[in-house]
């Protein structure tokens, strides 16, 4: 039975997997544009495609050679089907072509956690605004996923080569059983790209592919994360009373590395987290935030039930203070909303300064926007949990990663997905070794 595992093929994962839905932009694209089909898509990723069959190529003034065509696609994405982000490098490409040399490509995936960042960089704190003027392709270069196209006929095994090597999606051509000319000629709107509709799978649709025939792994799956020696102990940190701006840098590492920044009081212990994929939930005004509060405040301020008003008039204050008015006016009337809802929470009422406060706050509303927001509390493992544990509750909370912790509350590491499929992988190369490639 465990032969069968060697069977399997990304097509196998990719069963109502929804297709990529694509908005067609200029090569004039701006980074504003990329943040408004954020928010109109209510998703939390676009990925950008440039697409052969519609122009021919040309570069984009002052842009990457990777985006090196006429037109550009952006593709809605929910997070059901990418947790988390972030450089862009070509696999093995299949592409649509179809033999005529025409082909589209996704090239890499911004979200908003790229744009929050890329607004509080120094050059763009005097006038976001502007910033927002500036092409795709400057938030693209910096940030961009690692994408990489694959057949539906390529092995499990080589997703998760893949996978290891620094993919973070696979995009995968949707297989049907129409002829490539009937596809070409029906093959228009959102979801299509040259006739062809993609999808793409995550670390997390493998997990779960994974724990789906967990069996056929034992006795892996029920030894502890210590045995099997997959804790990372280098983790992402800020204090909790440290600016947030401090920690931008360990963001936006936190985005590529598809982790999360663990918030931690004087003694060390875990507080909460500031997690991308919270972020991704919030919108652009998160960088008046990072700005002007402690890590700490960050945390209550994109937990669930929104800024508190209070805190909002304390952003305002210091960034006049700070001769930030271009982030003050990126302040708008939406967060009166927010206020008057978390204004009149009485667990809104405790202390921000307090780190144990924030322990206590489990009940909170599901979300304070349109978007499903997590809360800012931190999802914990202990050492001696078992692999299969730790599968279960990472993915039942929707992240990619589970923090480790003592019994007296010590922070030792943090376990990712990356980690879980390492253990995998060698498993399935010893299958192979052993039974040779199916």
């Amino acid at each position: 039975m465990a032969l069968t595992l060697l069977d399997h093929v990304v097509a196998d994962l990719c069963l109502g997997k929804p297709a990529l839905k694509s908005l067609s932009l200029s090569s004039a694209t701006s980074v504003g544009d990329a943040l408004s089909a954020i928010k109109a898509s209510q998703d939390n990723f676009i990925t950008i495609w440039a697409c052969h069959c519609r122009k021919y190529p040309r570069k984009l003034s002052g842009g990457d050679a990777l985006i090196n065509y006429q037109n550009i696609s952006t593709s809605t994405t929910n997070d059901d089907d990418d947790n988390n982000n972030n450089n862009n490098s070509n696999g093995k490409s299949v592409n649509g072509s179809e033999g005529n040399g025409e082909f589209c490509e996704c090239l890499g995936k911004i979200c908003m956690v790229d744009i929050i960042c890329f607004l509080c960089k120094e050059e763009n704190l005097g006038s976001p605004a502007s910033a927002l003027l500036s092409p795709v392709s400057d938030v693209l270069n910096q940030a961009s996923g690692f994408v990489k196209h694959v057949d539906p006929s390529t092995s499990l095994v080589e997703a998760i080569d893949l996978i290891l090597q620094g993919a973070q999606n696979l995009v995968v051509p949707i297989q049907t059983s129409s002829s490539p000319y009937s596809r070409r000629k029906a093959g228009s709107g959102p979801t299509f790209h040259n006739g062809r509709e993609y999808c793409w799978l995550t670390q997390e649709d493998v997990i779960q592919f994974i724990l789906s025939r967990i069996g056929l792994f034992t006795p892996i799956p029920n030894l502890s994360i210590e045995t099997l020696g997959i804790i990372r102990t280098e983790i992402l940190t800020v204090d909790y009373h440290a600016p947030a701006s401090l920690a931008l840098d360990a963001i936006a590492r936190a985005l590529a590395e598809q982790t999360s920044v663990g918030v931690v009081d004087e003694d060390g212990t875990l507080v909460g987290e500031i997690s991308p994929f919270t972020l991704c939930g919030c919108d652009e005004t998160v960088a008046a935030a990072i700005m002007t509060l402690s890590a700490g405040d960050l945390m209550a301020y994109i937990d669930w039930g929104g800024p508190p008003e209070d805190m909002v008039r304390v952003m305002k204050a210091r960034l006049v203070e700070s001769k930030l008015e271009g982030l003050l006016d990126m302040l708008s009337d939406d967060y009166s909303s927010y206020s008057s809802v978390s204004s009149s929470s009485d667990d809104e009422s405790m202390p921000l300064s307090s780190p144990t406060s924030r322990l206590a706050r489990h009940n909170r509303s599901w979300s304070y926007s349109a978007r499903m927001v997590r809360k800012a509390e931190a999802i914990v493992c202990h050492p001696r949990s078992s692999l299969v544990a730790v599968m279960i509750q990472a993915i039942a909370h929707r992240v990619n990663y589970v923090w480790v912790m003592e019994d007296d509350y010590t922070l030792i590491g943090i376990v990712t997905f990356s980690d879980m499929l390492e253990v995998f992988h060698e498993h399935l190369q010893s299958m192979l070794e052993e039974w040779g490639t199916p």
